[in-house]
């Protein structure tokens, strides 16, 4: 499955018709962001999280969605059922973004 980019107009709708999420918070002059970029492609590809929807927001463009997760640092990684927050973590460790969507599963 692809990463689909959101804003502010559709994150909230999103969300909400979406059944499990991981939504990537980055800006384009944050270099671990950059790096953390193929990798995050590279598990909405993998098949143990099929059913594991990917997002990117731009942390900068998006202050709403921003606020939504309580994002502090970035990249910054939060996962959601619908639209309910239900963990985050601030990591470019890929291990790390790992354990929080093992919780969605």
């Amino acid at each position: 499955m692809a990463v689909e980019v959101l804003n502010d107009e559709n994150f909230g709708s999103t969300l909400k018709n979406s059944n499990k999420s991981v939504v990537k918070y980055m800006a384009g002059w944050c270099g671990s962001c950059r790096l953390f970029a193929p990798k995050f492609k590279r598990m909405s590809e993998d098949a143990q999280f099929e059913n594991i929807n990917f997002y990117d927001v731009d942390a900068e463009k998006s202050p709403e969605a921003r606020k939504v997760a309580g994002v502090t640092t970035l990249p910054f990684f939060a996962i959601f059922e619908g639209d309910k927050l239900v963990d985050s973590v601030s990591s470019a460790k890929e291990e790390k973004v790992v354990e929080l969507l093992e919780k969605l599963k």
